[in-house]
């Protein structure tokens, strides 16, 4: 199951307006943050490339405020409305 992190946007790592550097960083950073551990899936759609869209959590730690207060990405204001927290 592919998952879009709901509420964020992160660097692109390919395309026009890519930039991989702080898109790898995003990555490993989060790849940090789950790796291992059992994590809370809160979805809440699917996308038009067919993600879930979804919330996610360990131990009610929220993955995507922590990427956002950690610098990592940035709140995607067309959907934050999907998330409390994001408002």
């Amino acid at each position: 199951e592919k998952i879009r992190l709901a509420c964020i946007d992160t660097a692109e790592l390919r395309g026009p307006k890519s930039h991989p550097t702080k898109a790898k960083a995003a990555r490993d950073f989060l790849n940090n943050l789950i790796a291992g551990k059992e994590v809370f899936i809160k979805r809440i759609n699917k996308d038009r490339y067919g993600r879930t869209v979804a919330e996610l959590s360990i131990d009610g730690q929220n993955i995507q405020k922590t990427m956002f207060k950690s610098g990592y990405a940035k709140i995607y204001s067309k959907y934050a409305y999907q998330c409390s927290w994001s408002r």
